[in-house]
């Protein structure tokens, strides 16, 4: 089982959305700093997040919350 998780940073209150094969460590990652693009805005909550049989799936998924549309949608729902 894969995710495509959207998280918020209680720091600055923008998104983040990536994709994994588990969210508790990646949450944990993001939170305990060890993700570089990351780091300066923790601490994260989880706003959403979605789950996909196959990588590919939540890989796609990733990729379109990540155009404009995506984002326009994901604020929309979460601001």
């Amino acid at each position: 089982m894969y995710y495509v998780y959207v998280l918020k940073s209680e720091k600055d209150g923008k998104l983040y959305t990536g994709h994994t094969d588990n969210i508790e460590r990646r949450l944990s990652e993001h939170n305990s700093g060890r993700v570089r693009s990351t780091a300066a805005r923790k601490p994260f909550i989880v706003l959403h997040f979605e789950t996909f049989p196959t990588k590919s799936e939540a890989r796609w998924q990733e990729r379109c919350l990540k155009t404009a549309w995506g984002k326009k949608k994901l604020k929309s729902s979460f601001i």
